[in-house]
């Protein structure tokens, strides 16, 4: 199946950017919101990204303006009923997600394929609020959308061998990199990287060293190209809290368990980058650790 059409539920931080990459890949893309403000919002981060490109002589100014042309915001459902391809991107609750879904499902022709980008919920527990369970996958897309390459398609025991095929090729359209992952919670990526964060706040309320320590002997070590608590603050504290929850249910496993100091700082608002503090405080010239009282 070709996919010529492309929906996208949600116009945050993720929908946003999957919106951009769809429309600057070709694709005629229909992104909806609950309200018109969260569409301004997210056309005010694609305009910046577009520009940024711009500036930077990525892409050329009759680009940007072939990509603004394929975008349409709207706050009606049925303005997706003829997309080929949907997927969702608004918050990580399953209820949320259902009702959408099963709209959509009554809305929309027989050869739609729906998607969720979630990244901890299975889409399996998607799937079944429809009737179309081999057109139903998992998308997911990381942070910032139109830098990171990788997708994680994601099969469920219910999806077809064509479902996957057409959403192989769909991200290669879009200049990202497919792999596969089964449905379970956490996929490949958090299955791994969500314990890895964990242990590094463990390691931090038990005083096996500094934040900064942490993170310098990660970065210095592994060669990873940020420490874990300089990650948690850029994913989001209170991201991963909710995506820890999920996962402990899923697997009641310690390791997915969110440590007592996490939920502390969530409490207190402190939820990285985004509300200028976590692990580090972002309101002066560079980040400088926070005194935790640990």
């Amino acid at each position: 199946m070709k996919i010529r059409k492309v929906g996208v539920l949600g116009c945050g931080l993720m929908g946003s950017g999957i919106t951009q990459v769809c429309a600057e890949a070709g694709y005629e893309t229909v992104v909806l919101e609950v309200e018109q403000r969260f569409l301004d919002k997210g056309f005010a981060s694609i305009e910046k990204n577009l520009s940024r490109a711009v500036e930077k002589g990525k892409i050329t100014q009759e680009a940007k303006a072939k990509t603004w042309s394929l975008i349409k915001g709207t706050l009606n459902i049925e303005d997706l009923k003829d997309c080929d391809l949907i997927i969702e991107a608004v918050v990580e609750d399953l209820k949320v997600k259902n009702e959408m879904f099963s709209r959509l499902d009554s809305l929309c022709p027989e050869h739609t394929i729906l998607a969720s980008n979630t990244s901890s919920l299975t889409i399996m527990a998607m799937a079944a609020s429809t009737k179309r369970q081999d057109r139903f996958c998992g998308l997911h897309f990381f942070n910032p959308v139109p830098v990171m390459k990788l997708v994680e398609v994601v099969r469920t025991i219910a999806t077809s061998q064509q479902t996957i095929d057409t959403c192989f090729e769909f991200c290669k359209s879009i200049g990202k990199e497919p792999i596969l992952a089964k449905d379970n919670s956490g996929f490949i990526v958090n299955l791994l990287l969500v314990p890895y964060l964990l242990d590094a706040i463990r390691a931090l309320e038990q005083g096996v060293a500094s934040i900064e320590d942490i993170d310098k002997g990660m970065v210095l070590g592994c060669n990873h190209p940020m420490g874990p608590l300089t990650l948690l603050d850029f994913v989001g504290l209170d991201t991963t809290y909710n995506i820890a929850n999920i996962m402990f249910e899923e697997y009641r496993e310690k390791r997915y368990a969110p440590p007592p100091l996490l939920k502390k700082m969530v409490l207190a608002g402190y939820y990285g980058r985004k509300s200028g503090r976590g692990f580090y405080d972002y309101s002066g010239e560079k980040p400088v650790p926070v005194d935790l009282g640990i």
